[in-house]
Order: C-alpha cells, then sequence, then structure tokens
C-alpha cells in the first residue's frame, strides 16, 4: 500500500499493485484497474516513485528478469 492524500486533505492508502495509470492534468488522476478513478494531491511523479519503492520492498523488481541476448554465440 501507499500513502496518498485526497484532495480534501485526508489520507488515502492504495494498492499499488491495483494501480493501472497515473496521469498529471494538471491535477494527478489515479486509475486503477477495476476503472475507479480518483484525484490525489501528490504529483504523478511522486506517485510513480511511491509504487516503484513498493515494488522493490515486496521483491516484485526481481521477480521479473529480461533477456538481452536469446541467440548462439558465433
Amino acid at each position: 500500500m501507499i500513502p496518498v492524500t485526497r484532495l480534501n486533505g485526508s489520507p488515502l492508502w492504495l494498492n499499488a499493485l491495483q494501480i493501472e495509470t497515473v496521469e498529471e492534468m494538471p491535477d494527478t488522476y489515479v486509475t486503477l484497474v477495476n476503472g475507479k478513478r480518483m484525484i490525489v494531491l501528490e504529483k504523478a511523479a511522486d506517485v510513480v516513485k511511491l509504487m516503484t519503492e513498493y515494488y522493490a520492498a515486496i521483491g516484485l523488481h526481481t521477480a521479473s528478469v529480461k533477456v538481452q541476448n536469446t541467440g548462439e554465440e558465433e
């Protein structure tokens, strides 16, 4: 869960795994995978940073492995 702030100043904890998009126009809109959309006071970059830190804390970043070269060496 990541902490964000609603427009009225009240705190809100969002499940970072349920966030589909984060947009800034100029308010920051967070859209969840279920389609629910909310406006938060944080900047989009801050929300993305919180998400990235959360993913690292739960080990999600190590769950995906990128293969750079799948061909055989000549």
